[in-house]
Order: C-alpha cells, then sequence, then structure tokens
C-alpha cells in the first residue's frame, strides 16, 4: 500500500495537464510534456542502469487517457502513442514535489544532445 493516496485525479479539458490531489491536501499539476518525458516506462528508463533515454520533441504532446491500474497507479496514454508507463501514486507525488528540478535536468540532457523540446 502506497504512503499517499489520491483523492482527485483530472485532466485538463486541454488535455496538457494532470491534476492529483491527494488525501493530505497535497495537490498538484502536473504538465503533459513532462509526465512523457519522464515516463517510468522502460521505453524512456531502459531496462536496467545507463540505459534512461532522453525523449526530445514532446512540447505539444497531450493526455488522451487515465487508465487505473489495481489501486496504486494510473497509466497514461498520450496522443503520441506512448501508453507503456504505469505511474504509481508514490511516482506522482514525487514529480509534484520535485518536478521542476527533474524537468530542469531534462531540458540539460537536450541542450547536451543537441536536441529540441519541440
Amino acid at each position: 500500500m502506497p504512503d499517499v493516496w489520491p483523492t482527485e485525479i483530472r485532466i485538463s479539458e486541454d488535455r496538457r495537464l494532470l491534476t492529483i490531489r491527494f488525501d493530505d491536501g497535497k495537490a498538484y499539476g502536473l504538465p503533459a510534456e513532462m509526465l512523457r518525458v519522464l515516463s517510468p516506462s522502460a521505453e524512456v528508463q531502459g531496462h536496467g542502469p545507463g540505459q534512461k533515454k532522453t525523449v526530445p520533441g514532446k512540447r505539444n504532446v497531450t493526455i488522451r487517457n487515465a487508465i487505473a491500474t489495481g489501486n496504486y497507479a494510473v497509466r497514461l496514454v498520450f496522443d503520441d502513442g506512448h501508453d507503456s508507463g504505469i505511474f504509481t501514486w508514490t511516482y506522482l507525488r514525487e514529480l509534484g514535489e520535485q518536478g521542476a528540478e527533474k524537468f530542469a535536468a531534462y531540458e540539460r540532457e537536450l541542450a547536451e544532445k543537441g536536441l529540441a523540446r519541440d
């Protein structure tokens, strides 16, 4: 059982923001682009150490759907076809708390590799 539990999960009308509220009252707005490029999927994270991929060109990605996965996570479906990321409540909370830093690191990786968000 996760330490945190969502009380509300909502996709914005323009499908570019996932809002999640937890049982302790904390709430976070998580941009679709951040969720896509920091997806916990093997496609993004790789299958082992050193295999993480930097995914460019996702500035305009949107969330098509959020599908409950057991009672511990949600699987997000993006309009670019990516649908294998299982976002646990704990990981979504982590992105809410540390997403700005993680996304800044992603932007640095893009720059180092000569890649772009567009």
